[in-house]
């Protein structure tokens, strides 16, 4: 029979938890920093909270935790879709200065400040970002979001070709593992793969309809 999506959820969320506390554990070791234990585990919290929505309560949680970038990340996401760009900018800005070269601080940052209508500082932000990651398809659709709304609609498309062609490639990348995980046994996680995919590339394209089928095969033998 096939997990029920709830039970499934429970387990990921579980997995994810002790994923990223690990993967804290590794980045304060990699920064010369030993992170306490009561703030990994807040962080980790503040995540769950963050995964179901709850951001004023994850920022909360986070609220003095102000020497560890990861968590000042997240929390200056959970302002951000709270409703607070001045406190996500000063979160955003603290994080960058305990870790300079942080993507998500940086982008979040550009986010933030178009939010508030500086559209040159996030402008000048973005092109230093998009200088060093070239690839990124977050960094290139938020690029041409900016390039649009100050009417260069030719930047703009170049901008977004650049994204669905990597969009494309990475949607590949998730098909084919996708299989190699069913091959393997792990059904559901070959399902989150193709819905991961899915969501990557326009429908009725000849990968979209490889995907659909595959997760037709797949929730069909899972049942």
């Amino acid at each position: 029979m096939r997990p029920h999506k709830t039970e499934v959820s429970m387990k990921l969320r579980f997995i994810f938890g002790l994923l990223m506390l690990g993967a804290i554990m590794v980045l304060s070791g990699a920064c010369g920093k030993k992170a306490d234990t009561e703030n990994m585990m807040l962080y980790v919290k503040a995540h769950e909270l963050y995964a179901a929505a709850q951001f004023s309560q994850a920022a909360g949680l986070l609220e003095g935790v102000n020497k560890f970038s990861p968590a000042l990340i997240l929390r200056a996401k959970a302002e951000y879709f709270s409703g607070n760009p001045d406190k996500a900018e000063k979160s955003c800005r603290r994080a960058i200065k305990y870790q300079p070269a942080s993507f998500e601080a940086k982008l979040l940052l550009a986010r933030v400040l178009r939010e508030k209508g500086e559209m040159t500082n996030a402008q000048e932000l973005a092109e230093g970002i998009l200088a060093d990651n070239p690839n990124d398809i977050r960094l290139l659709r938020f690029a041409a979001t900016l390039a649009g709304e100050r009417g260069d609609a030719a930047e703009a498309a170049v901008l977004l070709d650049r994204a669905a062609e990597l969009s494309a490639e990475g949607a590949m990348v998730l098909l084919d593992r996708a299989r190699l995980r069913w091959i393997a046994g792990r059904g559901t996680d070959a399902l989150e793969d193709l819905s991961r995919a899915g969501a990557m590339i326009p429908a009725g394209t000849p990968v979209s309809r490889s995907i659909n089928q595959l997760e037709k095969r797949i929730t069909e033998a899972m049942q």
